[in-house]
């Protein structure tokens, strides 16, 4: 069976785009030959920064034959009397058929004039001279160019074209403009090791050709050989090193013979933090760093780079190597004494001169509203004197570092000397370690703050960008999102769960919505609204995709359309994440079975009565002189049983307490609506009838402390 290969060679890609186009071409050209009815034993993506190719093995010749059913006119159109019209002559004539070969079949609309045509397969060189060109150029990536004279755009420049089925050259052109690219057997190899153009015989022999001119076409493959000689590198000199996911996956796109080399810088940079130090090989230079053995915080002065130069040249490449990282550990040591020279409060004037947005003013006025809104939440959280000074000292200086020529230089490190900075001005280390966690999480895998005062500041200044830029009208739609508002979102939610902080989020959202509506001239009604409307996706979504709530559930603890729930909800994030996992629980362990039924019917005919839904207490609301049997008594003395245990689960979030005392009365219930001693709730009698349904409706009332069990659907 045939093998075909592609290889585009290109000018040097960005190594984003390389992995981006591996991935689409992994999902797209399995999905094309599907479509068009072609298999194959395996397609095999390939990608190095001068080339993407793809060798599919295992083709058939053609597509296999298929029969089609064509419909064409209306039947009453295509035939008057018996008789062929024009409109039937010339829907044969089309599909290339005799008169005789069309069909008369009944649809949904009438009758039509059919045909089944049977549609000879095509050789798989015609339809991938078609395909090749979509794979290429339908590829998605950022900042696409175009060059020479056309209009065709790509990542970087096309320079020469492979494409063989078996030992076959298949005739396929790429035009840009005046420009042909024209596909052959030629591929490059190596651009040092190896200068000349090679030869493609055969298809399938394309990775050890390749390989033979110094260039590992698989990704995969060039990952695990990088893997293993930096750890052999740092094994060299009796240290360590991590290796950083993202670092790997770069430096993996930006070679094609891998080669390690060691390098070495002046001991005395180690009297850097840490943090400078392997921003600067990894973010900067992508080096991996080399730690001691026994201690993976204490760094080495050695450093691993992955050339793609030749071996033999390694002492000149790290020498190259070692003056460049020399000269930035030079900056950073520059900048780290100019900064510490100066506490860390005295850079608060310069955030004067920074804008945090254009329309919401400087960084310095964005400190003094996280200031504030911090407050609001130690005030929520009932804190003592010690925990309020932390949490307002972390709070005036968390930005602070933002203007260090250290930040400045390298942004990454935001957070980090504030930390550092704040230790050496005297601040105390609850503060400084506040500084550092008020922006946990970076993002989604990233970890959470720890102590109450990088909780309280991360809060708060999240809370600020979310009502600021919410406040501006630049609400998040699809995929755009330049402000992070939805991680930002999610971080609140997910600290306030983790750290089990009792905050009250409608209220921080309501008055902080009027701060920044009076003192922007704004309209805050409409803003909280929205910002309200907002969190309950992000906390519908988080207890649907990271505490695997069922959709069902999650409906029925957030309400669907109902205020109360709603308020309930972003009143008490704690309350809302209990209740979903407590339903989740139970609904696993089959308790949910055993009050479902009862409740639920409860709920859907409690739906007729008027009972305000808060109500608990039945005296005053059930007559008990109106009852008839002995069922609705019954029913009455359950109820009076429940409140009790109701009101100790509200207090105490204990919800096992209502959903034992649910199931205690459900038989009671059951014998109401069906026993022997079952009523007719929708009694022609108006007072009996509301007696009923007020029964019913506080049965209901009692359970929705738990969850609108309307909203849960049976046996999920």
């Amino acid at each position: 069976m045939p093998a075909f290969l592609l290889e585009v060679g290109t000018e040097e890609l960005p190594a984003n785009f390389l992995r981006d186009a591996i991935v689409q071409w992994r999902s797209r050209i399995p999905q094309t030959l599907a479509a068009n009815s072609l298999s194959s034993e395996a397609v095999e993506v390939y990608g190095t920064p001068r080339r993407l190719a793809v060798l599919i093995k295992g083709l058939p010749q053609q597509q296999p034959d298929r029969e089609e059913e064509i419909k064409g006119p209306p039947a009453q159109a295509a035939f008057k009397n018996g008789q062929p019209t024009p409109a039937a002559v010339g829907f044969a004539k089309k599909q290339e058929v005799e008169l005789d070969a069309l069909q008369i079949r009944p649809t949904d609309k009438g009758d039509f004039v059919f045909v089944n045509k049977k549609i000879l397969g095509r050789p798989v060189a015609d339809i991938l001279t078609e395909l090749v060109p979509q794979w290429i150029f339908n590829l998605e990536g950022k900042r696409l160019m175009r060059w020479g004279d056309g209009d065709v755009r790509f990542s970087r420049p096309l320079r020469w074209l492979v494409a063989l089925l078996d030992d076959a050259v298949l005739p396929i052109e790429l035009v840009n403009g005046s420009e042909i690219i024209k596909s052959g057997r030629i591929s490059q190899g190596h651009r040092v090791l190896h200068a000349e153009p090679i030869t493609i015989n055969q298809a399938t022999d394309y990775v050890n050709t390749l390989r033979s001119a110094y260039v590992v076409v698989d990704d995969n493959e060039r990952s695990t050989i990088i893997q293993e000689q930096v750890h052999a590198a740092v094994n060299s000199v009796n240290g360590s090193t991590e290796i950083y996911p993202d670092l790997l996956a770069e430096v993996t796109n930006l070679v094609e013979w891998p080669s390690p080399v060691v390098g070495r810088f002046e001991s005395e940079f180690l009297h850097l933090p840490t943090e400078v130090i392997t921003t600067v090989m990894v973010s900067h230079q992508r080096y991996f760093p080399v730690f001691k053995a026994e201690n993976y915080q204490e760094l080495q002065p050695y450093f691993i780079t992955v050339s793609n130069g030749d071996p033999a040249k390694a002492d000149i490449i790290a020498k190259g190597n070692e003056r460049v990282i020399r000269a930035r550990l030079a900056d950073g040591q520059f900048f780290y004494k100019a900064d510490i020279s100066k506490s860390l409060e005295s850079f608060l004037p310069q955030l004067e001169k920074v804008t945090f947005q254009e329309d919401l003013g400087s960084l310095r006025a964005k400190v003094n509203r996280i200031v504030n809104i911090a407050e609001q939440i130690a005030t929520q959280l009932q804190l003592g004197e010690t925990d309020r000074h932390n949490i307002q000292r972390a709070a005036l200086l968390c930005k602070a570092d933002l203007v260090s020529q250290m930040v400045y230089e390298f942004p990454e490190l935001q957070g980090i000397m504030g930390q550092k900075y704040a230790l050496a001005s005297g601040e105390s280390k609850e503060v400084a370690t506040a500084i550092f966690e008020h922006y946990l999480p970076r993002g989604a895998d990233d970890i959470l703050p720890e102590t109450l005062a990088g909780q309280v500041v991360g809060l708060a200044d999240r809370l600020d960008t979310l009502i600021s830029i919410f406040g501006l009208g630049m609400i998040p739609t699809g995929s755009s999102d330049p402000f992070a508002l939805r991680r930002a979102a999610n971080a609140i939610i997910n600290i306030t769960w983790t750290a089990n902080l009792a905050i009250n989020l409608d209220h921080l959202l309501r008055q902080t919505a009027a701060n920044f509506a009076q003192e922007y001239n704004k309209e805050s009604g409409q803003l909280v609204t929205t910002l309200q409307e907002f969190f309950l996706q992000r906390i519908r979504t988080l207890l649907q995709e990271e505490k695997q709530i069922d959709y069902d559930l999650v409906n029925a603890v957030l309400g669907e359309n109902d205020p109360e729930y709603t308020e309930r909800a972003l009143q008490d994030l704690l309350d809302v994440r209990d209740r979903a996992l407590y339903l989740q629980q139970i609904r696993n362990n089959g308790t949910l079975d055993k009050i479902y039924e009862t409740v639920n019917r409860s709920t859907r005919l409690a739906a007729q009565g008027d009972l305000n839904t808060k109500q608990l207490e039945p005296k005053g609301l059930i007559r008990p002189e109106l009852f008839q049997k002995s069922s609705e008594q019954a029913f009455y003395d359950g109820i009076i049983e429940l409140v009790p245990q109701t009101q100790t689960a509200q207090r105490s979030r204990n919800y096992q307490l209502l959903v034992t005392a649910l199931a205690k009365i459900a038989p009671t219930v059951s014998n109401f609506f069906d026993g022997a001693d079952s009523v007719l709730v929708m009694d022609t009698n108006p007072e009996i009838k509301r007696n009923r349904l007020n029964l019913l409706g506080l049965l209901r009332n009692h359970a929705r402390v738990l969850a609108d069990f309307g909203a849960i659907v049976k046996n999920l």
